[in-house]
């Protein structure tokens, strides 16, 4: 009997958070409307009655990014700044543009895991894992191939072809933030006093200024 009560109660459960899970109409979406002066998930909700079409569409993703930067890299996103409807839903994407041998740099996106797929070329990735391991995970990548990031962890891809190579990938929040290590350190306003970064790199205070000076 009692396992029969466990067994119905857990159907209850799971029923219940399925229903809550389930928008089954628009007023259980918050679209992201800058007009609106109700807050959820930290954006503001589009009346249900205005939303359309274009709050869950974004057109564009077939375009190579421009990758004549400093990295040799540009990622285009597609979260809840760029369609509205995404939020409260979890999910987004992005496409990452590589010119030969370009670099995602080292970042970690603090509120989602990131799932990779090499649409072009070659790709050398890889995430470190928490302390005290901080084990490099890496592999190099070809088309089709997928590679998971667990959330919050510094991870990169670089581009280890002679061509162009391009990857698209999806995360588990409409709006995964980003950290990139190298600018976060040294590029911070104002900047992160120099005899501190020194003491934790275990370098001279001119690195670091001259390191700071281009970021």
């Amino acid at each position: 009997m009692a396992s029969q009560l466990l067994f119905f109660a857990f159907l209850a459960v799971t029923s219940s958070i399925a229903l809550a899970s389930d928008p089954s109409s628009l007023q259980d979406f918050c679209v992201a409307d800058a007009t609106s002066p109700v807050l959820v998930n930290g954006r503001v909700c589009k009346d249900p009655k205005l939303v359309e079409a274009n709050d869950f569409f974004f057109s564009g993703l077939h375009l190579a990014g421009n990758t004549s930067n400093a990295v040799g890299s540009r990622v285009t996103p597609v979260s809840v700044a760029q369609i509205g409807g995404l939020n409260t839903l979890g999910i987004s994407v992005a496409r990452i543009d590589f010119a030969p041998w370009g670099l995602n740099p080292p970042h970690t996106h603090p509120r989602a895991t990131e799932i990779l797929t090499v649409l072009e070329g070659s790709l050398k990735v890889g995430f470190v894992t928490s302390n005290p391991e901080n084990r490099l995970i890496s592999k190099v990548l070809q088309k089709g191939d997928v590679f998971v990031f667990p959330v919050g962890l510094v991870h990169f891809q670089q581009n280890v072809g002679h061509g162009n190579a391009v990857a698209i990938v999806a995360l588990s929040s409409q709006n995964p933030g980003v950290i990139a290590i190298a600018n976060a350190v040294f590029g911070s306003n104002p900047d992160i006093p120099a005899d501190i970064l020194a003491k934790a790199f275990q370098v001279d205070t001119n690195a670091i200024y001259g390191l700071q000076s281009k970021f």
